[in-house]
């Protein structure tokens, strides 16, 4: 079996040090150094990081480079993020989170993860994605939380 692309978003490197979410996230960052994930980053979850604590920036900093890739910023991701908003599925107040999706769309992540229930492990918000996608000759996400991917 193959590894699997997962992308993560900021709200996981965080959660390593949030009382409801680290025991799961500290899990999928194990799982990841174990080979289990191959972990995507992206331009927008770097530079969200660069704003973070040094402990949660730590996080990466403690991943080997066989263990992630990055992807750039392209026009396709930044495309597929403004028909995200101009179709309505999120609001121009959460261009990240959606960049966050297209990111790792156009990238052919085999699931995103999050702790962000609010735009992103949302099941309207995963139906607008995935309908957006399809428009778009993307293939459809599968986006869950560390707690739904961890062994």
């Amino acid at each position: 079996m193959s590894t699997l692309r997962l992308y993560a978003d900021t709200s996981v490197f965080g959660g390593c040090f949030d009382t409801e979410f680290s025991v799961y996230s500290l899990k999928l960052f194990d799982e990841i150094r174990q080979g289990r994930f191959l972990l995507i980053l992206s331009e927008t979850l770097l530079v969200e990081l660069q704003e973070a604590p040094d402990q949660v920036q730590q996080v990466l900093a403690n991943l080997h480079e066989d263990h992630h890739e990055l992807i750039e910023k392209t026009g396709k991701i930044i495309a597929l993020r403004d028909a995200y908003v101009s179709t309505g599925v999120v609001g121009t107040s959460s261009l990240l989170d959606a960049e966050h999706i297209a990111s790792a769309t156009v990238a052919k992540a085999d699931l995103i993860v999050s702790w962000n229930f609010k735009h992103i492990v949302h099941y309207e918000k995963i139906r607008g994605y995935n309908a957006v996608n399809q428009m778009n000759q993307y293939p459809g996400l599968d986006i869950r939380t560390p707690r739904e991917v961890v062994e």
